[in-house]
């Protein structure tokens, strides 16, 4: 199973979705933006090493949020997800097609991994968005 992480940015009230490139797997689909873990790196080190590369931007990684395991067809995942505190930078989309920010009522309107269901789930649940 591969560890990945992924970040629930905030910003006036939405929440940051990035869409995977046509040559991705999964491709075409709207994510939480992340990636997977290095050895020997940790989960906050990992995304915030992932939200440089895929975003340009340097963050500050809060709370761990939740965590979801799903077995794809190529892999399975643990998905760890952490809120992010603040970063500074201008986000731009350096890995992905599009960026979108997204009020937490619209999220179940895009088309995103079967991973990222319970994370938006959980997001719904919470009174803090």
């Amino acid at each position: 199973m591969i560890r990945v992480t992924a970040a629930i940015i905030e910003q006036n009230g939405k929440i940051l979705l990035a869409k995977r490139k046509k040559d991705d797997p999964l491709a075409g689909k709207w994510e939480f933006p992340g990636g997977k873990i290095e050895p020997e790196e940790s989960p906050e080190a990992c995304l915030r090493r992932e939200l440089r590369e895929e975003l340009g931007i340097d963050a500050d990684i809060g709370a761990f949020f939740c965590s979801s395991k799903y077995k794809y067809e190529h892999l399975a995942i643990e998905l760890l997800v952490y809120r992010v505190a603040s970063f500074t930078g201008n986000i731009k989309p350096n890995e992905h097609a599009d960026l979108a920010w997204v009020a937490p009522a619209d999220l179940k309107s895009y088309d995103m991994p079967a991973a990222d269901e319970p994370v938006i789930d959980e997001i719904l649940s919470q009174n803090s968005f």
